[in-house]
């Protein structure tokens, strides 16, 4: 399966579930979309967990110890 964008996997999955759970599908193509689901949530897990660590190593401070910092959302100066 190529690379996918987390948007793009997750977006996918969502249909996939929500087919398999409409449960009027035969039995041979809700196991190849099973199949798909499983693969595109290995994607999305690993999409996350590479955020995941990125946003580890830009709170990393000089001496490479995990900085705690609150998130604070841009204020709207309109």
């Amino acid at each position: 399966m190529a690379e996918k964008k987390f948007e793009t996997a997750l977006n996918r999955l969502e249909e996939i579930v929500a087919q398999l759970e409409q449960g009027d599908l035969p039995l041979e193509q809700s196991l190849k979309l099973f199949e798909e689901g499983v693969k595109l949530a290995r994607i999305c897990s690993t999409r996350l967990e590479e955020a995941e660590r990125k946003v580890e190593i830009l709170l990393k401070d000089k001496d490479g110890n995990l900085v705690k910092q609150a998130f604070e959302e841009e204020e709207d100066d309109r």
